[in-house]
């Protein structure tokens, strides 16, 4: 089964088994509410929960688990991934894209140069910022934005950029 992180468990929060989760999907108010189905990945053995509440705190989401009413309960999910199935996975809207499928990637200009692969998403701000893993150079960083990013294609395997002046 493939799982799809959407937030990390860093630490407990009061005594009946509320959580704070560093949150790391894009749809945190779907993904968060009440009756959702989540997966803790703790060791070899995922563990299934569900949602009872979820509130923001301090920009990190406080979340209880209808499984668990005390602290002693949840204080060995410090650090545990939570995550969707693949079935539980958002469908997105036309070029929009999940991480998982962009990573890995490789990447080539218009004119058919290889450039490299992408191996990492960083999200500064304004646009994410794809990191391409170049052979025997530094890695170049890809703003995603549409003057550079031409097409994306899940099937082949592979991103078309135009590089604009300065990027590499």
């Amino acid at each position: 089964m493939n799982y799809y992180h959407v937030g990390k468990i860093v630490n407990t929060h009061g005594i009946r088994g509320e959580v704070k989760v560093m949150v790391t999907t894009d749809f945190p108010e779907e993904r968060f509410a009440q009756g959702k189905q989540l997966v803790i990945l703790k060791g070899d053995e995922p563990i299934n929960v569900t949602v009872e509440k979820a509130r923001m705190h301090k920009g990190m989401e406080l979340i209880k688990f209808a499984e668990f009413d005390n602290i002693n309960d949840v204080q060995t999910f410090r650090d545990c991934f939570l995550a969707v199935t693949e079935e539980d996975q958002a469908e997105l809207a036309e070029g929009e894209y999940y991480y998982h499928q962009i990573i890995g990637l490789k990447v080539v200009t218009t004119e058919g140069r290889e450039l490299g692969k992408i191996k990492e998403i960083l999200a500064p701000g304004a646009n994410d910022v794809w990191v391409v893993q170049r052979p025997k150079q530094s890695d170049l960083l890809l703003p995603v934005i549409d003057d550079v990013v031409k097409q994306v294609d899940l099937d082949g395997g592979y991103v078309e950029v135009e590089l604009l002046e300065g990027l590499e």
